[in-house]
């Protein structure tokens, strides 16, 4: 078992996964598609689109709820997509006892 090269293809493993991550983005939805969350690995809110129908003048906190539940759904789905990505890295590492 040689630890140093397991040491530097783990860091070259967190450096891709780091990378994918960077790269991903996803869309979170609610009512059905009626407001669109779109969002990037790190969590960061990247747009946010309403359709006319949730656009709801006379029940404004309809609509608030619209926007929270769709920023939700996108921000569970980064940690799906992190967590798949994470899962798949780790069935790349031989390590005596894990595999």
């Amino acid at each position: 078992m040689n630890i140093a090269k397991m040491m530097k293809d783990l860091q070259k493993m967190q450096g891709q996964l780091q990378e994918q991550v960077d790269a991903l983005e996803v869309e979170g939805t609610a009512g059905g598609g009626v407001v669109t969350a779109r969002m990037n690995g790190k969590k960061d809110l990247l747009g946010l689109k309403l359709t006319p129908d949730a656009v709801t003048p006379d029940d404004l906190e309809l609509m608030e709820d619209l926007i929270l539940a769709a920023i939700n759904d996108a921000g569970k789905k980064v940690d799906q997509e992190v967590q798949g990505m994470t899962q798949g890295m780790a069935g790349g590492l031989n390590i005596p006892g894990l595999s």
